[in-house]
């Protein structure tokens, strides 16, 4: 079994347990690969194209890779920086938590960054219109065991490892930008914040957003992989119908575990959309993946 490398940086809809799934759609190509709603990077990151250009509206994301490549955090400066916080966490929990909230929200800095979304509520990722990080205590002041630090920093080194040996950028831009600049031996792979589903990560997804995605899709001369949702117990996603349907669409079931009560967790069916050919059947019966954001 392929090992999958889950970054140190957790956010909404991580793609951990489906990399396997899209590694094997993603055809050769020779020039860069555009990952313009970056996220965890998880699936770029596996699938280690040696030149890529990474993209997120989300400037912390951003800096937090930059300050990996540029090796301002390695492994050792972490473990250090969560041992020191752990005590304080273990006898403030819920206030010093909120200390380090407002401070990061004042001066945004890449630890602080890491410590937020280490220790929130279910590993989400989430901002106020101000653009503060927003999302309460996780409620277990001994959140930074020896174990999980240990985890932490074995996930940092081993993603600034696959940084450090290829040719990553890391930039703040919109996925209008990044998707225009693609050319024919490009490569895309979109992992958008799924319409109707998510109300806000940084930014908001808007139908608006959605149809300027698909419009560009539409004209590349590039290849893409569009992931997104295709439906679930209670209703489907009605742009998959409306703009989707023009490209191949392969499934597949999953299990989200985010959400506050298990009443809301739900099988989600998974929709992979491309532009190319492909030798990858269809299994009428899907397997349903366990999506852990922990």
């Amino acid at each position: 079994m392929t090992t999958i490398y889950v970054p140190p940086i957790k956010c909404q809809g991580i793609k951990t347990k489906l990399v396997e799934w899209i590694q094997e759609l993603v055809p050769e190509f020779d020039g860069i690969w555009y990952e313009p709603f970056m996220g965890s990077g998880v699936v770029g990151f596996n699938i280690r194209p040696k030149r890529a250009v990474f993209s997120d509206t989300n400037p912390h994301l951003v800096n937090f890779y930059n300050d990996l490549k540029n090796n301002v955090i390695d492994p050792y400066k972490a473990k250090s920086f969560l041992e020191e916080e752990t005590d304080k966490l273990y006898v403030g929990a819920d206030d010093y938590y909120k200390e380090v909230r407002r401070r990061f929200n004042k001066n945004p800095n890449s630890l602080d960054f890491l410590f937020l979304n280490r220790s929130c509520f279910n590993g989400m990722m989430r901002f106020n219109g101000s653009g503060g990080f927003n999302v309460p205590f996780c409620k277990k002041p001994g959140r930074f065991a020896q174990a999980y630090i240990t985890k932490i920093t074995n996930q940092i080194k081993n993603i600034q490892e696959i940084i450090q040996a290829n040719e990553y950028e890391f930039v703040v831009s919109s996925f209008e930008n990044v998707v225009a600049k693609a050319k024919n031996d490009d490569f895309v792979y979109c992992d958008p914040p799924y319409i109707d589903r998510y109300s806000d990560y940084f930014n908001s997804w808007t139908q608006e957003n959605e149809e300027k995605l698909f419009e560009l899709l539409h004209n590349t001369e590039a290849k893409f992989i569009l992931s997104t949702w295709h439906s679930n117990k209670f209703r489907e996603n009605k742009y998959i119908d409306a703009l989707w349907n023009n490209f191949n669409i392969i499934q597949k079931e999953h299990f989200y575990h985010l959400g506050g009560r298990e009443s809301n967790r739900n099988k989600m069916m998974e929709a992979l959309v491309y532009n190319f050919k492909t030798k990858i059947s269809i299994k009428e019966k899907p397997e349903v993946q366990q999506l852990a954001l922990m």
